[in-house]
């Protein structure tokens, strides 16, 4: 087996406790993500033309982090662990044990955006491009708390960058949650605030979430590769296709997004919420 060039730095789960209150990275990363965008849409905000006024986006910043709770643990409880939480459905809530989904996650942010863009007569495309732009923000925090946990992570590799993860076996496997961090979120990042500055978004309304979709969709799809599946699900196999639960459900993104960017130049983003 080849030697690893890195060796995966364990670190406390926990960042620091407060009395018998543990605060974990992996709050304070959902913490960070959520806090960075909030300013910066409060900073687009404070700009000629914008969309909201500072105080919308501290409403708005609510309603998401409640699309995001919600949504992540129903859509993790949904696509991962249905009969699980058939057998006790109160689990669903005991968030702390563990399990949150992002395409859940993603699903109720999107209802959150659609029910604060008709409550505030904000129009809905505009909206969406404001969120899109900023959260590549959130799967960068979040990706790297992943790796922290020394969870999520890739399949068995004898390539040098592998690690041997504290839940993974002896064997390295890849760095998956750091994959995700560079494609999901640093790299979606860069793209976007280029095309942010570039005007993109008043050229185009809609193009910032179209992108996203594709941009996830896509990222997400092709470390899929590379991440060990969910051990309760496995992979889905069609003859010589063998598909893992986050491609299938990153697919429908990846087409959607397609759809939209067809469906933008003939309504020219003129649609209200």
């Amino acid at each position: 087996m080849t030697e690893s060039w890195f060796t995966f730095p364990v670190i406390d789960p926990v960042a620091f406790a407060i009395g018998p209150l543990a605060i974990r990275w992996y709050a304070l990363a959902y913490m960070a993500g959520l806090l960075c965008g909030w300013q910066i849409l409060r900073h687009l905000a404070k700009r000629p033309g914008a969309i909201m006024q500072p105080v919308q986006v501290d409403q708005l910043l609510n309603y998401i982090i409640i699309g995001v709770i919600v949504g992540g643990r129903l859509g993790y409880v949904v696509f991962y662990q249905p009969l699980l939480y058939w057998q006790d459905p109160m689990a669903v809530w005991r968030v702390w044990e563990g399990g949150m989904a992002f395409h859940g996650g993603f699903l109720g942010v999107v209802v959150a955006v659609f029910l604060f863009a008709r409550r505030h007569h904000i129009p809905l495309l505009r909206l969406s491009d404001h969120v899109g732009l900023v959260a590549p923000l959130g799967l960068l925090f979040g990706r790297l708390a992943n790796f922290i946990n020394g969870e999520l992570f890739g399949r068995i590799t004898t390539h040098p960058i592998g690690m041997v993860f504290p839940t993974g076996g002896p064997l390295p496997r890849h760095p998956s949650q750091l994959y995700e961090a560079g494609l999901e979120g640093l790299l979606l990042g860069v793209i976007f605030a280029l095309c942010w500055r570039a005007g993109l978004s008043q050229k185009q309304p809609g193009s910032f979430i179209a992108l996203f979709l594709i941009g996830y969709g896509l990222a997400r799809f092709v470390v899929e590769f590379f991440r060990e599946p969910d051990a309760h699900i496995g992979l889905y196999e069609w003859g010589s296709v063998a598909l893992s639960q986050g491609q299938l459900l990153s697919l429908p993104m990846i087409l959607i997004g397609g759809a939209l960017l067809v469906y933008l130049p003939r309504n020219h983003g003129t649609r209200k919420a």
